[in-house]
């Protein structure tokens, strides 16, 4: 077997400590306004390591005292919030029908955005959307480049090589295309990649209604269709890092893939039949686009529901939270579709989670690959206690 050994191996106390520290700097970043006691409550550690962290952290400007909370007895607590200012981060999405840039703060707030809508960006193009607009969005924003931590990007998997219409015969070279000196100009910043999916959902644990469901499925609705699965709080990647690939399942009553018919690339094939162009989505609905959404958002429910009643039984999540670059109508119209279908399944599903639009629905890829240089570098993560690496 090619996939890596369960781990068990122990830690040491720096790397421990470490963690605590991540641990107590995402409560304070998730809960702030919040006092050292309810930390020392939500991480179980005490309240003599919590004082110590929490004095580390303002010394390194991550977080900051938000006065005090008062009306209990003794000495009035003092309230703990992350200071958004302490760290920024870019974010890129790169997709097969635009390109989008992102500055975020520490909190995650889009301070700063320029998406360039282009069918089949070659590497080429994105470079030079980075070097046009980086420099730019961290200007207009008013930060101070030395606070910036990391990029984060976000594509598809099989970016080059998935069969969509309108592919161009070369774009296989994205598969051996070197990220990190794209986006090399003009920060020399470390880059981290990830599947577009998969750093929707980290954004929606990090920033949306993840912070309150801590597993659920992420359905994304790009030029393509795909998933992530977030259970117990950590993003499960799958034996050879492709869960969730939910839109190369046979799509029903076709030979084609459901991402064929669930993406913007299916719906831009309705929207021709009605002579629209796929800038009409930004546009004020008329009679067509009204009937496009009406045979879409049908379409994609009659496609996805039977997927999801599987989602249900083997994963049994929280929710199922569906984000993607739709109108924000589209995406509720599709999860009412959803939840309607399922319920009408019941003796299918035992407990079916409900459906509802992402909190970071539109722009959550980008947002939510700018999230990763944040969770490298200061977040809580899986690994964080591993003393060594997996044996080969």
């Amino acid at each position: 077997m090619s996939d890596s050994p369960v781990r068990l191996s122990g830690t040491n106390l720096e790397r421990a400590a470490d963690h605590n520290q991540r641990v107590t700097l995402h409560a304070i970043r998730i809960n702030g306004p919040i006092t050292r006691v309810d930390l020392a409550r939500i991480t179980g550690l005490t309240a003599p390591s919590i004082a110590n962290i929490t004095k580390r952290l303002a010394a390194e400007g991550l977080i900051d005292e938000a006065g005090q909370r008062r009306g209990g007895r003794g000495q009035p607590a003092t309230n703990l919030v992350v200071n958004k200012s302490a760290c920024y981060a870019l974010g890129v999405n790169i997709d097969r029908d635009h390109i989008t840039l992102v500055l975020v703060n520490f909190a995650g707030e889009v301070l700063a955005q320029a998406t360039r809508d282009i069918d089949f960006p070659t590497p080429e193009d994105v470079r030079d959307h980075y070097r046009a607009s980086a420099a730019q969005l961290v200007a207009q924003a008013g930060v101070d480049e030395a606070l910036l931590v990391g990029v984060g990007v976000a594509m598809p998997d099989d970016f080059g090589v998935v069969d969509l219409p309108g592919r161009p015969s070369d774009y296989a070279r994205w598969e051996s295309a070197d990220i990190a000196s794209l986006l090399a100009d003009p920060f020399r910043l470390p880059v981290f990649v990830e599947n577009d999916a998969a750093a929707a959902a980290m954004g929606e644990q990090q920033l949306g209604h993840g912070l309150h469901a801590s597993s659920f499925f992420y359905l994304l609705v790009s030029s393509g269709l795909g998933g992530g699965l977030v259970i117990d709080g950590n993003y499960v990647r799958g034996a050879h890092g492709r869960s969730g690939e939910i839109g190369f399942l046979p799509a029903k009553g076709t030979g084609d893939q459901v991402q064929r018919l669930v993406s913007l690339s299916g719906l831009h094939r309705l929207m021709a039949e009605e002579g629209l162009a796929p800038s009409a989505l930004r546009q004020e609905e008329d009679e067509r686009l009204a009937r496009v959404r009406r045979r879409w958002v049908t379409q994609a429910c009659d496609q996805l529901v039977e997927p999801l009643v599987a989602v249900n039984c083997l994963i049994n999540p929280a929710a199922v939270m569906i984000g993607g670059r739709l109108p924000g109508g589209w995406i509720e119209d599709l999860a009412d579709a959803l939840n309607t279908a399922l319920a009408e399944r019941r003796h299918h599903v035992p407990v079916p989670a409900p459906v509802m639009k992402a909190q970071l629905a539109e722009e959550a890829p980008a947002v939510g690959a700018a999230v990763l240089p944040f969770s490298h570098f200061l977040l809580p993560k899986a690994a964080a206690l591993w003393t060594q690496a997996s044996p080969a």
